[in-house]
């Protein structure tokens, strides 16, 4: 009996697992879908899509190019992006250190704190501080609204839960042993810090880096609120493109990110174990 059990059952764990494997698929390929589409999409020779198409160029990668706004959007949302990631490192390093190593009231409170910018809608934080630099600007005089460091400060704020989270898990999990052998041995905390603790968690710091730096640069709602006349980054250039023009030229721009962000990830990825960081 117990023998015709198991056979009955191994039938039913195949059918089970097919079943399962089969749906894991089909989700994939509902997720990758609209991926494969712009891709496909920024291939066509006509400016109008149409099924089948008329053929296939590499001609908007060009127009792509050519567009000044799209281009100096790219280079002011890479410089952006690129400032507020290494800000963003600056400022959360010692705050995760505090908040990993440190016993102290209001601890979970400022934890909460710093990851509050997740959970605030991005159109909310791009509008309190547009009026935050505009009042600053009435009382200091200083031309802070519409400037691009009041761009950086605004996604300052985006990169600092990512890398809190990151840099804080990755603390966490870091052998004590090791740090107080080499207190023991003289090292002074600071010495610790910089000569052991952090070589130990590099990659929550390239983690947290890559993911700040992604979340920067794709951002819109912030910086709808913050940017001066003549002044764009990527993502407004890109819709105010599609407010007079339907061309695969925008298809060809969302490749061109997604090349440049899926590279960052598996160079990452080559680095350290996404996984095991994040």
């Amino acid at each position: 009996m117990s023998g015709e059990t198991i056979l009955g059952r191994r039938p039913v764990e195949i059918l089970a697992r097919a079943a399962l494997r089969a749906a894991t698929a089909l989700v994939l390929a509902y997720i990758a879908m609209p991926l494969a589409l712009v891709v496909w999409l920024s291939f066509m020779a006509g400016e109008i899509m149409v099924v089948p198409p008329e053929g296939y160029s590499l001609r908007w990668y060009g127009v792509a190019w050519n567009q000044d706004q799209l281009r100096s959007g790219f280079v002011t949302s890479l410089w952006v992006a690129a400032v507020a990631t290494t800000l963003g490192l600056l400022v959360t390093v010692p705050a995760s250190f505090a908040l990993a190593r440190g016993r102290f009231p209001g601890r979970e409170a400022v934890l909460q704190l710093l990851m509050s910018p997740l959970i605030v809608p991005g159109i909310v934080i791009g509008a309190s501080i547009y009026v935050f630099l505009v009042q600053v600007e009435i009382e200091t005089g200083l031309p802070l609204a519409g400037s691009a460091w009041g761009i950086v400060v605004a996604h300052l704020l985006l990169t600092v839960p990512w890398c809190v989270r990151l840099v804080t898990a990755n603390l966490v999990g870091v052998n004590r042993s090791v740090e107080e052998a080499a207190l023991s041995l003289g090292a002074s905390p600071l010495v610790t810090a910089l000569t052991v603790t952090l070589p130990m968690i590099w990659p929550g710091l390239v983690a947290a880096a890559v993911f700040g730096f992604v979340v920067s640069f794709g951002n819109i709602e912030v910086s709808l609120f913050l940017v001066a006349p003549g002044q764009t980054t990527l993502p407004i250039a890109i819709l105010q493109y599609l407010q007079w023009k339907i061309d695969p030229t925008i298809a060809a721009v969302s490749v061109a990110q997604i090349v440049l962000i899926g590279a960052a990830l598996v160079a990452t990825s080559r680095i350290t174990n996404l996984g095991k960081v994040v």
